[in-house]
C-alpha cells in the first residue's frame, strides 16, 4: 500500500505544474558619498549612477511545499539583511517564508554602496555601518518577494545548458595547477564554461515569465576607479535579456524577469585579456602576480579597450548565450517535489572525518576566522595596497608586530591556518563587535531534479566542482534521481569570503589567503552538505544549529548623514546650468547640468533621477531613465561651505532612437535647514534629433 501511494505521488508530480511567482524590485542604494563594497578602496566613493540595483525573486510551490530564491545586485548577502527581510515577510505572510526555504544570493557586483553587513571586517572599508544602504537593500528585496508572492501563476519549469567561451578566465591559474593532475584531466578548462538556465513558462498561454541563468564570472569588469553605481556585467546582461523579452520596455519594468545569478566564481575573472604589467607591458609573475615585486602594476583588463567597453562586451556575451538557451526547443522539463533543508553551523567548531587518496582516514576541523597576507595583496582585478603580494606563505616581522598589537593569534590558531601567515586575526577580537562571522548558513533546496546548493561565500572553480559532485552522488546514493542537476548558488545568506580547495590553499594566493576557516574549509562544507542531502532525500530533519548573534545595537559609523543643501543667490534647485544643443544627431552624447540637492535624500525606488522624454503631440513620453545603459548621472559638491552641488546628466543617443523633439528632466530632493526634505524638478529646453 505504501509503495502504491509513493508511486501515485511521483506520477502526480510528473504531470502537475508548479505554482510560480516572479517579481522584481528596485533596491538601489545611495549613489553618492558612500564607499563601494568589493575592492575595499577608501577612494572609491560613489559619485552618481549608471545602472540601478534590482532584486529578482522566484517562488516555486508544488502545492504542498514552497521555496523562494532571490538574486540581488549587491556584493553578497549578510545575516543582518536576511534577518530583517524575514521579519518583514513574517508581518505580511506569517511563517510562509523562513530561514529554511528562502535563499538570498548576491550577484557580487563591486560597484554598489556598502556598509550593511554588520560584520566589522566588511564595514570598516566603508567607514562603518550605513543605515541608508541597509534600509534600501532590505526594502527592495522584501518588495521583490512581495511582488512575486502576489503574482503566483501555474507554470512549468525547463532546464537548458550551453557552453559559453571567451567570457571568463581563471585569475589564479597557478593555484588551480595545485589540484591533482588526474582531477584536472577530467575538465577541458580551468574555469566552468557552462551556462545553466531555468526558464519559467506560464501554463495558460505558454508565455515565458522568467529566467534564472548561472554562469561563473566575477562582476568586476568595472574596476576600482569607477565611482558610478552599477550592477556591472551580469546586471547589464539581465537588463538586456528583459528588454529582449519585454519588447523594449524601460529597464526595471515589464512582466518578464530575467536574472544572472552567481555561482562558483571565486577564481574567475571577466578580464579576458589577462594580467600584464601596465608600466612595462610584460607578463606578471605567474605565482605572485607582481611586476618587479609590485602588485599594484599587475592588472588584468579586457576584452575591451576600457572598463565600460569591457562591461558591455561581457554582458553582451552573457545575453547572447542566455537568449540562445531561452529560444532553445530541446529543453528538459523539471518535475518533482519542492524540498528544502537548512542548518546553521559554527565553522570553527565544526569537525569531520575524511578519507584521503591513499585510503586512510583523517580527522579535520575548522579554524577561527583569519585573513592571510595574500588577502591584502588583492587580485589582478583589483590589486591591494602597501607591499603585499599573492602567493605569500611567510610572515613579515613588521606586519606581525602591527597585527600582534591589535589582535595577536595564539600558537594553535597559527598552526590551524598554516601555511597561511595570519595578517588579521579576525576571530580573535570582538571589539566593538565581531569582525567576521563564526556561524554560517548551509542550505539545500531541491525542485525535482534541480538541487540549489546555497553556499555562504565564493567557491573557486574546483571547489564548486567537488561540492556539486558530492551533493549529486549523495542524492543518487540515497535514492534520488540519476538526473540530479546540482547548481551552486554563490554568496548566499551570509558572506564568509572565499573557499579554496585544500591544495589551492597551499599556494596562498588571494583566494587561499581569504579562505577564513583554514585549509579544510571546503572539506567541512562538503561533509555538511552531504549530511543535508542525506537528510533531505530521506525526509529527515536536522537541528537548526546555533543562531547567529544580532549586533545591531553595537554598530559604529563614521559616515555622516547628508548635509543641508544650499544654492547660489541667483539660483533655484532644478535650474538648468548647461542646456543641450538645439540640434543633435544619432551617435552624439548630450550633456546637461542642473543645480541639485544630494541624491542621498531619496533614492527614488521605482523612479528615476533622469527622464529623457520625447514629444508626442501635447504629451511627453519617457524613453530613457537612469537605469538605461545609455545614460549617466554624475553628482558633485561644488561648495562644501554652503552645501551647493550640481548634477551632470549624459545621454548617448543610440542607433534605435527615433527622430523628433526631446528634452531631459532631472528629479531630485534637497534638505532645508529645518531638516525637511523637499522635492524639485528641472527640465532642459527642447532639442531636435534629426
Amino acid at each position: 500500500m505504501i509503495k502504491i501511494l509513493v508511486l501515485s505521488t511521483l506520477l502526480c508530480y510528473v504531470s502537475a505544474d508548479y505554482q510560480v511567482g516572479i517579481g522584481r524590485a528596485d533596491c538601489t542604494g545611495p549613489p553618492a558619498e558612500i564607499i563601494f563594497m568589493g575592492y575595499a578602496k577608501l577612494s572609491q566613493v560613489g559619485c552618481g549612477l549608471h545602472l540601478r540595483q534590482f532584486a529578482r525573486a522566484y517562488i516555486i510551490d508544488d502545492g504542498t511545499s514552497r521555496a523562494a530564491f532571490v538574486t540581488v545586485d549587491a556584493l553578497a548577502m549578510a545575516h543582518s539583511v536576511r534577518r530583517q527581510v524575514l521579519k518583514n515577510l513574517a508581518e505580511l505572510y506569517n511563517d510562509t517564508y523562513t530561514e529554511q526555504n528562502l535563499i538570498i544570493s548576491g550577484t557580487h557586483t563591486h560597484s554598489t554602496p556598502g556598509g550593511w553587513f554588520m560584520d566589522l571586517m566588511l564595514d570598516i572599508p566603508i567607514l562603518g555601518f550605513v543605515q541608508e544602504s541597509f534600509d534600501t537593500l532590505v526594502e527592495g528585496i522584501t518588495q521583490s518577494i512581495k511582488n512575486a508572492h502576489e503574482n503566483m501563476v501555474e507554470a512549468k519549469i525547463f532546464l537548458s545548458t550551453g557552453i559559453l567561451l571567451d567570457a571568463n578566465i581563471n585569475r589564479s591559474p597557478a593555484s588551480y595547477l595545485y589540484n591533482p593532475e588526474e582531477e584536472r584531466a577530467k575538465y577541458e578548462y580551468n574555469v566552468d564554461k557552462e551556462m545553466v538556465q531555468l526558464k519559467f513558462v506560464r501554463s495558460s498561454d505558454k508565455q515565458p515569465i522568467g529566467v534564472i541563468n548561472w554562469f561563473a564570472v566575477h562582476p568586476t569588469s568595472m574596476n576600482n576607479t569607477n565611482c558610478l553605481l552599477t550592477s556591472d556585467n551580469v546586471g547589464y546582461a539581465s537588463l538586456l535579456l528583459e528588454d529582449h523579452v519585454n519588447n523594449g520596455t524601460l529597464p526595471g519594468t515589464g512582466a518578464f524577469v530575467g536574472a544572472f545569478a552567481s555561482t562558483n566564481l571565486g577564481d574567475v575573472s571577466p578580464n579576458t585579456k589577462g594580467p600584464i604589467c601596465i608600466d612595462t607591458g610584460e607578463e606578471c609573475d605567474f605565482v605572485t602576480s607582481t611586476c618587479n615585486g609590485n602588485a599594484q602594476t599587475c592588472i588584468a583588463s579586457g576584452p575591451g579597450n576600457n572598463m565600460v567597453e569591457s562591461t558591455q562586451i561581457i554582458a553582451g556575451k552573457l545575453f547572447d548565450k542566455a537568449k540562445e538557451l531561452f529560444h532553445q526547443e530541446d529543453t528538459f522539463e523539471v518535475t518533482g517535489p519542492v524540498r528544502y533543508i537548512h542548518q546553521y553551523v559554527e565553522m570553527p567548531n565544526e569537525k569531520a572525518t575524511i578519507t584521503l587518496a591513499n585510503g586512510t582516514q583523517q580527522e579535520i576541523g575548522g579554524c577561527p576566522p583569519a585573513m592571510g597576507y595574500s588577502f591584502a595583496g588583492g587580485t589582478t582585478d583589483g590589486p591591494g595596497d602597501f607591499d603585499f603580494a599573492q602567493g605569500t606563505t611567510t610572515d613579515n616581522p613588521f606586519w606581525d608586530a602591527v597585527r600582534d598589537f591589535v589582535f595577536p593569534p595564539t600558537e594553535d590558531e597559527i598552526a590551524c591556518h598554516a601555511p597561511k601567515p595570519i595578517l588579521i586575526n579576525t576571530g580573535g577580537v570582538d571589539f566593538p563587535y565581531p569582525w567576521q562571522p563564526r556561524i554560517v548558513t548551509t542550505q539545500l533546496v531541491t525542485v525535482g531534479e534541480i538541487a540549489l546548493i546555497a553556499v555562504p561565500g565564493e567557491f573557486t572553480t574546483m571547489s564548486g566542482r567537488r561540492l556539486r559532485d558530492a551533493v549529486k552522488e549523495t542524492i543518487i546514493t540515497n535514492g534520488g534521481s540519476e538526473n540530479t542537476r546540482p547548481i551552486i548558488t554563490g554568496l548566499s545568506n551570509v558572506y564568509t569570503n572565499y573557499i579554496a580547495t585544500p591544495e589551492e590553499y597551499q599556494l596562498q594566493r588571494y583566494e587561499g589567503g581569504s579562505t577564513i576557516y583554514g585549509p579544510q574549509t571546503l572539506n567541512l562544507y562538503i561533509n555538511k552538505f552531504k549530511q543535508l542531502a542525506t537528510a533531505l532525500i530521506n525526509g529527515k530533519t536536522l537541528d537548526s544549529g546555533p543562531t547567529p548573534p544580532d549586533f545591531s545595537s553595537q554598530l559604529i559609523t563614521l559616515v555622516s548623514p547628508p548635509s543641508v543643501d544650499g544654492i547660489a543667490e541667483s539660483h533655484n534647485f532644478g535650474d538648468c546650468l548647461q542646456q543641450p544643443p538645439a540640434s543633435v544627431s544619432v551617435g552624439d552624447t548630450v550633456s546637461v547640468k542642473f543645480v541639485s540637492g544630494n541624491p542621498r535624500h531619496d533614492v527614488l525606488h521605482g523612479g528615476t533621477y533622469i527622464s529623457v522624454e520625447q514629444s508626442a503631440g501635447d504629451d511627453w513620453v519617457l524613453v530613457a531613465s537612469d537605469a538605461n545603459w545609455e545614460t549617466r548621472f554624475y553628482w558633485k559638491r561644488t561648495n562644501q561651505l554652503t552645501g551647493e552641488s550640481e548634477v551632470t546628466i549624459e545621454w548617448n543617443i543610440g542607433q534605435n532612437v527615433e527622430p523628433g523633439q526631446y528634452r531631459i528632466r532631472h528629479n531630485g530632493h534637497y534638505k532645508e535647514k529645518s531638516g525637511e526634505i523637499r522635492a524639485y524638478e528641472g527640465v532642459t529646453q527642447t532639442f531636435k534629433i534629426a
